[in-house]
């Protein structure tokens, strides 16, 4: 193995430099306002998880997962996704209060990547989870309140693409049998590898009906007749119930005024395997990835002891910043250069400036090698030099 360059960093670590930093940070403070706006209430997990409960509780793959050990030789993991941490704290510690639990976190998680991969290993996710709901009402309020968190830290023109898991599995399952072909379909799907789908849907061994039907499933995609034109493939009332959930859902999103933004795509499976209902993702701008996703699962609290509803959302802060185009510039702050004997002046000038809310720097002059390059980029500067008299503005 050989040394790592002194400026290289760990495969898909990155740095934030300021402008990034400003735009994630406007970003998230306006998405934090308005989850609150909704009644939900921020909490915090650690980083760092035992690799027992929510290393194998997460749908992220075992490769993924960064690893290591304590003192006292258990596997601990950097969390690899907020839902699991979450599920372990309500089931541990919210128990005793009203539910629905309505929860939220902004927070970084970590997943291993390959080489080649040219991902982030490390990123911030802020999401939601409404933990106690098993009401379609739930489903949503957590697509109007992402849309409304979008809107809300700038992003105006963006889908979100919502589809039905619980629909694919027991149409698949309906037609091929068994789960191992079913997940073959899924992959393909996952990846959006509708060619390879159909190629493979041709060799299979069944009926021309079926292999029709299989094929048609790819055109489940666009408005609301999405679902009538899905009941048309289904046979023996198979996925119906799923279909009147997605009826009932676009129902009150139009209640929710939220509709515009909302598309039908019943082909959708996410690389999460806890969800078990309506599942979703939103996409903006010339982003190539999901900027967020979310959907309901059902069956996740259960793997800590309670057995109860749950859904929730996630966005990718990093996509969002990209998404929303042109970064914010940093404020540039004002300046104070002094002459060491007039130190204490200028400290106390920067403490008023303070407290009047402006973003003020002090430098001794001495130091500065180049006082015209040097102060090109502060808004204002202010000269205590020389003896006496009052700050002067340049």
């Amino acid at each position: 193995m050989t040394k790592p360059f002194m400026f290289e960093k760990p495969l898909g670590m990155r740095d934030t430099l300021p402008v990034l930093y400003e735009t994630k940070v406007s970003a998230r403070n306006k998405m934090s306002d308005e989850i609150k706006k909704w009644g939900y209430q921020f909490i915090e997990t650690p980083a760092l998880e035992y690799y027992e409960t929510i290393g194998e509780a997460s749908a992220i793959l075992d490769q993924q997962l960064f690893k290591l050990l304590d003192s006292q030789g258990h596997t601990l993991v950097l969390r690899p996704e907020m839902t699991a941490p979450i599920a372990r704290v309500a089931a541990s510690k919210l128990l005793k209060q009203q539910i629905p639990l309505r929860l939220a976190y902004s927070a970084n998680v970590y997943r291993a990547q390959q080489r080649e991969g040219g991902r982030p290993a490390e990123f911030e996710q802020i999401g939601i989870e409404c933990i106690g709901n098993k009401s379609i009402s739930a489903d949503a309020e957590m697509i109007a309140l992402l849309a409304d968190a979008l809107k809300a830290a700038g992003l105006q023109e963006f889908k979100i693409s919502i589809g039905h898991i619980g629909f694919l599995q027991e149409f698949f399952l309906s037609i091929l049998g068994t789960e191992e072909r079913a997940s073959i379909l899924r992959k393909f799907l996952y990846e959006k590898n509708y060619v390879g789908y159909r190629e493979h849907v041709k060799s299979l061994p069944l009926s021309s009906i079926d292999k029709q039907r299989l094929i048609e499933f790819t055109s489940l995609r666009g408005g609301e007749g999405t679902m009538e034109k899905a009941l048309g493939l289904v046979e023996y009332n198979k996925g119906q119930d799923s279909l009147a959930e997605l009826k009932e859902l676009s129902a009150q999103l139009k209640e929710f005024d939220v509709e515009q933004y909302v598309s039908f795509d019943l082909t959708l499976v996410s690389h999460m395997s806890y969800y078990t209902g309506t599942l979703f993702e939103v996409y903006a701008g010339q982003v190539g990835s999901p900027i967020g996703n979310g959907g309901r699962y059902d069956n996740l609290l259960e793997k800590f002891g309670w057995n109860a509803s749950a859904t929730g959302f996630a966005i990718r802060v990093d996509r969002l910043a990209e998404a929303l185009g042109e970064p914010i510039q940093p404020v540039a702050p004002e300046c104070i250069l002094f002459s060491p004997e007039r130190r204490l002046e200028a400290i106390g000038f920067a403490r008023e400036k303070r407290s009047e809310g402006k973003l003020v720097t002090i430098q001794d002059i001495t130091v500065v090698q180049n006082v015209d390059a040097f102060t090109r980029t502060f808004s204002e500067v202010h000269l205590f030099v020389g003896n006496g008299g009052n700050g002067k503005d340049e």
